[in-house]
């Protein structure tokens, strides 16, 4: 076990260094949780969008249903996953399980709904504002979901570094489905779990730094990104 002052000096070392293991973990993270993003706001958004738009019955339950699945527990989606990928389940013939793929597949549903929630809200009061306009000039619902996420693309990118910062600290859902496999799947909050448990301060604390510093950019780039839109809005 090492004492406070050497693991944080070593943390940084390892940083300033370069070091490939550390790298190797962090770029892996990154490739997981940009890939499960993107596949999220490719379902997120138009989901969210449609909600706005679209008036039917049974509305306000889904809306209901998709706010509720924002704070599903991660270790209960990498269950999921899990059964769902494993040799006897139904998707079992891909060999996905303890891949990053697996792990891409969880985190992407994981934060779709968060994406689609958050969108839907984003979107809701462009809606407001644009929806005698669309009418008038009887704009379909398609046109007018592209419309909304077009208009919509300061916000809807503030969603986006949300569900990235969400994907990017998960651990429950990513150590079922990838098993935290050195090399292969294990990721900055998996390998954090583990260095911690084998008393490696060092490694650990600096993938921390790192993973701290990812957030705090992704807070300051969504903060910037909404002052954007506000004074765009009242340009």
């Amino acid at each position: 076990m090492q004492d406070f002052a050497g693991a944080f000096g070593l943390a940084f070392r390892l940083i300033a260094s370069g070091d490939a293991d550390l790298f190797e973990i962090v770029g892996l993270s990154m490739r997981v949780s940009l890939t499960a993003l993107l596949l999220s706001c490719l379902v997120g958004f138009p989901i969210g969008a449609l909600l706005v738009v679209r008036k039917f019955f049974g509305r306000g339950i889904v809306i209901a249903l998709v706010n509720s699945m924002m704070g599903f527990p991660p270790v209960v989606i990498g269950l999921l996953v899990y059964l769902a990928l494993s040799r006897a389940g139904p998707m079992g013939s891909f060999g996905l399980l303890y891949s990053p793929a697996a792990m891409i597949i969880a985190q992407t549903l994981l934060i779709a709904p968060i994406v689609a929630a958050l969108s839907r809200q984003v979107l809701e009061a462009l809606q407001a504002e644009y929806d005698e306009q669309f009418r008038s000039l009887g704009i379909s619902r398609g046109r007018a979901v592209l419309a909304l996420i077009v208009d919509g693309r300061y916000g809807l990118v503030t969603v986006a570094l949300a569900g990235f910062g969400r994907a990017v600290a998960e651990v429950g859902a990513v150590m079922i489905v990838g098993g935290n496999i050195d090399h292969l799947t294990r990721v900055m909050t998996t390998a954090i779990a583990l260095e911690t448990s084998k008393g490696d301060l060092g490694m650990a604390l600096a993938l921390g730094i790192i993973l701290m510093s990812i957030a705090i950019s992704v807070n300051l780039g969504a903060g910037a990104l909404r002052s954007m839109a506000e004074r765009q809005a009242y340009a």
